[in-house]
């Protein structure tokens, strides 16, 4: 047991033996390890293969060049005594090294083991980088940058094997740049966890150390500006803050000073600037060089606000506090009531030019305008100061640091606007990017799994990466394009991102091992261009999307930490909308297919019409619209188009039942108002059922045409639905004037149907409303441009369709869109036979013989025996069970139809006759000779038909 501070050490399980030792000499022989070794160090080991480094090598870099007095060093000095002192008679090895991995600083908590170590554990100036070293604390801190921990075999050297150290980062408090790492190194056999914890206070109380060094050198600048009487060699002014100097100063006008003298303080150069205040005052900021007795050099900016004088003199107090603002942000200087005031030496209120000439001795040129040499802005010539005083004193890189922290800000504020406008994935990559470039990044690569496009979780983003956005400064770089499957080597810094779930910064890709291995093909043309890389992943509720790669190239200064960060926010954010973005498609997906599966594939086969359709989404989300085509009774055809209100997976499953219903409704040969009405009470029994499920209301419109061939005539009825567009063989186009009944659901309301004659060659569109209603564009614009695209009688439907989609659907369309173009035929006369007779069954004979000369005609004489049997019985059951007078009638198209009417509504039943029965058997044989055969009713009585083959037997 080895003794910590005077304190027993528990020896714990050494994770450093037999399973990562193991692990290592399998990954030495160049096997696979799947198990037994942590990400990051099974990374660390990689890249250390990667760069050539043997486990055997003894020597390391040694530097003796280092800066023994670098600020570091004079904040950790005073923290590793008090350390030294708590592991007083322990093995414990603590170092302090910079940024490079040089160690700085050595203290032991044994004094003879500084004797027994060999001297790259004992003299500082040995290099602990990875990229010389291996793995080991130091250099795993500065990749990972991060607290970690290596233990035993989890080093790559052979010289580490019975060591392990615990290392954290140290950091600039103002910067946020890693100053140096703190490093806690011990035997192997002993373990003890509260060591992470002394690690963490230990770097706390260096980085304060680093903090305290900052502000006193703000403290030595201000005294520097008070000493040198600048602030009352005009007499009338003291040193303030700004909302003491401005009285009662707006909150944006305190923001935009504090952000205009942070922009002055890191230019470290004389100049002004003239900001504008929220009430309508000027207020000019006046940048001051200095340097302090100490030799610190700085800058204090002065505000001068133009306005009537002030009633007493301003004065100097003889304490002022300086607030260290932080990380990121400059010292504000706030008053402290002084004991007495000198006395101002000139007028109360009034600065004479000469005076304030003495400290701008040139014009200086701000931007927000132009002081002269009298310190009064160009565009007030005649007003005069009317006080002085302090806004701000720091170093020029202390406000480049706040500069560049206001500026995340403001691209975080940014990125929430931009970041997420749409449901696509795609576009929500792309957004990503273009809020990235060029405020963060020169080049942004995004690489998304094929899955996730498709709205579905990728089982290993690491393995299925596709290119999807490639966005920079310009265009020249040659990143895999779009559309290419990404293999992103195992050392690379993406697949370290990807499987550790962290953002990785490589400073210098020119260090950075294993990162060509992502691009092979252009390694020496893109390593010449880019040079710092943050690798971040996209992560939303637990699952990774894939990544986002940013990229300097034009930007000298490689990313740092704060640049990380930031990555990591913007891609948090990101990623919560493409993955919105990606379920959105997924249900998208889900409801699109629903949708038209329930849409007919294929049309049937007729000679009525000549038919085009298409269906067309909306961007945003699928809806209920819907269209179908129906043959039906003598040679007739029926249309559809309807339309469910809303969208989503409901709309879809009604449209479904509706789309059934109505063609259940129409095989039954109802005429258009009365399906109409028949589908009005099936979505008012659905609007009653849904509530109960919370689903809401459920309304629907739709527009039923029924085209017979034989007479031209087209009987047509809309609920709620937009008339139909209707082009005459000259061209002509018109739209019906149809009773417009309410849409469906509503009920209490009988619709009506118009009769039209179409001449053949007639076209007829059908759509919904999302073709013409749009809310960037009128109705009766839309209806003119949908005249115009219909002028053209020589287009075929499917031309007739792909016109209108082209010059009258909106480019974006909010609303589905359903088309249905019907072009009409007629049957020719010809094949038409009609004869009309009395009641009387002496006639059924002439009938019969009439009706085989006519088949003979047609050479339909294989037809004719079954067409014999069908018109006896059905003539014989009009002339017993109807009322004259009786007409029969044959249809030869793609079947031969019968069809017998009368003016008895009587419907026959089809049923099985008993042994005993004398008749019954008639409409059971003609259902076996007929393909097909049913009752269409008339307004006065109904026709019995029955359809055979042409080659019937």
């Amino acid at each position: 047991m080895v003794l910590t501070g005077g304190k027993p050490m528990p020896t714990g399980h050494a994770t450093g033996g037999t399973g990562p030792a193991r692990s290592r000499e399998r990954f030495l022989q160049g096997e696979p390890v799947e198990a037994g070794v942590r990400t990051s160090i099974l990374s660390s080991w990689q890249r250390s293969r990667s760069l050539g480094l043997s486990p055997d090598q003894a020597d390391l870099p040694f530097r003796d060049d280092f800066d023994r007095d670098a600020r570091i060093v004079r904040a950790a000095v005073p923290v590793l005594d008090r350390l030294q002192a708590r592991f007083a008679g322990s093995k414990m090895n603590i170092s302090v090294a910079d940024a490079s991995g040089t160690v700085l600083l050595r203290r032991f908590g044994e004094a003879s083991l500084a004797r027994s170590l060999p001297a790259f554990q004992r003299v500082p100036g040995f290099v602990f980088a990875e990229r010389v070293a291996g793995t080991n604390g130091i250099g795993l801190a500065l990749a990972e940058r991060q607290l970690i921990r290596v233990h035993g075999a989890e080093h790559f050297a052979e010289r580490s094997q019975r060591s392990a150290c615990r290392a954290l980062p140290v950091r600039d408090p103002l910067s946020g740049r890693i100053e140096g790492v703190l490093c806690f190194g011990y035997p192997s056999s002993t373990e003890d966890p509260e060591l992470a914890i002394t690690l963490r206070k230990a770097a706390q109380a260096i980085e304060r150390r680093l903090l305290r060094q900052s502000s006193a050198r703000e403290r030595a600048l201000l005294r520097a500006y008070l000493d040198t009487g600048a602030a009352t060699s005009a007499g009338l002014h003291h040193t303030v803050g700004v909302d003491e100097l401005a009285l009662e100063l707006h909150p944006r006008d305190r923001a935009v000073l504090t952000e205009k003298a942070a922009e002055l303080i890191s230019r470290g150069q004389r100049a002004a600037a003239v900001v504008s205040l929220f009430d309508g005052r000027r207020v000019t900021l006046v940048s001051r060089p200095m340097r302090s007795g100490s030799g610190v050099e700085g800058v204090a900016i002065e505000a001068v606000l133009p306005g009537p004088a002030p009633r007493e003199p301003l004065a100097v107090p003889t304490q002022v506090d300086v607030t260290p603002g932080g990380s990121g942000r400059l010292a504000v200087v706030t008053a402290v009531p002084p004991p007495r005031f000198v006395a101002a030496a000139a007028a109360p209120g009034r600065l004479p030019v000469a005076t304030l000439a003495r400290h701008l001795p040139d014009i200086a040129h701000g931007p927000f305008g132009t002081v002269g040499r009298g310190g009064v802005a160009d565009d007030h010539p005649d007003a005069p100061p009317r006080a002085r005083g302090l806004v701000m004193v720091g170093e020029p890189r202390v406000g480049t640091y706040a500069l560049a922290a206001r500026r995340r800000l403001e691209l975080l504020s940014e990125a929430s606007a931009r970041i997420g406008t749409t449901l696509d994935v795609r576009r929500t990559a792309q957004e990503l990017a273009e809020t990235a470039v060029p405020r963060l990044a020169d080049f942004v690569t995004i690489d998304l799994p094929e899955a996730v496009l498709r709205g579905e979780e990728s089982a290993d983003p690491r393995t299925d990466l596709h290119r999807t956005v490639v966005h920079g400064i310009s265009d020249d770089l040659p990143f895999s394009p779009v559309g290419k499957q990404v293999d992103f080597g195992p050392t690379t810094p993406q697949i370290r991102c990807l499987t550790s779930g962290q953002a990785v910064l490589e400073p210098d890709l020119k260090a950075a091992a294993g990162w060509l291995a992502q691009d092979p093909e252009h390694t020496e043309r893109l390593l010449t261009q880019v040079h710092s890389l943050i690798a971040v992943p996209l992560v939303a509720r637990g699952v990774i999307l894939g990544i986002a790669s940013f990229y300097r190239a034009q930007d000298p200064a490689p990313f740092g930490d704060d640049d990380r960060s930031l990555g990591l926010e913007l891609a948090s954010r990101a990623a919560l909308s493409i993955d919105n973005a990606r379920r959105y498609t997924r249900e998208r997906t889900m409801v699109l297919t629903l949708q038209r599966s329930l849409l007919p594939h294929d049309l049937p086969v007729q000679d009525a019409v000549e038919i085009a359709h298409r269906y067309l989404p909306a961007e945003s989300d699928v809806g209920g619209d819907w269209y179908d085509v129906i043959p039906l009774s003598g040679t007739r055809i029926g249309l559809f188009v309807g339309d469910v209100v809303g969208h989503g997976m409901l709309s879809a499953a009604t449209m479904g039942q509706l789309r059934t219903a109505a063609r259940s409704f129409a095989e039954l040969d109802f005429p258009p108002d009365e399906v109409l009405t028949h589908l009005d009470n099936l979505v008012g029994r659905l609007d009653r059922e849904e509530p109960a499920a919370g689903a809401g209301v459920i309304g629907a419109t739709c527009l039923y045409a029924v085209y017979d061939p034989t007479s031209q005539q087209c009987t047509m009825a809309r609920a709620g639905h937009p008339p139909p567009a209707l082009v005459r063989p000259d061209g002509t186009v018109s739209f019906p004037d149809l009773p417009a009944g309410p849409p469906l659901g509503l009920g209490g309301l009988p619709f009506e149907s118009a009769e039209i004659h179409l001449p053949e060659g007639s076209r007829l569109l059908l759509y919904t409303d999302g073709l013409i209603e749009d809310r960037q564009r009128d109705v009766d614009v839309v209806l003119d441009q949908l005249r115009g695209a219909l002028a053209h009688p020589e287009q075929t439907p499917e031309q007739t369709c792909q016109t209108v989609l082209e010059t009258v659907a909106p480019a974006h369309p909010c609303d589905d869109i359903a088309l249905l173009v019907a072009r009409t035929h007629a049957l020719d006369p010809r094949r038409i036979a009609a004869w009309d007779l009395p009641a009387d069954p002496a006639r059924v004979s002439e009938v019969r013989a009439s009706a085989l000369r006519q088949l003979a005609d047609w050479g339909l004489d294989e037809a004719a025996f079954a067409a014999e049997l069908m018109l006896s019985e059905l003539v014989t059951n009009a002339i017993r069970h109807g009322a004259g007078p009786i007409r029969v009638r044959l249809l030869h198209g793609r079947t031969l139809i019968c069809e017998v009417s009368d003016a008895s509504n009587t419907a026959p039943h089809l049923r099985r006759a008993a042994s005993t029965d004398e008749g019954g058997r008639g409409l059971f044989l003609v259902a076996q000779l007929a393909q097909s055969w049913g009752t269409r009713y008339l307004p006065e009585g109904k026709v019995i038909w029955a359809e055979c083959g042409l080659d019937a037997a």
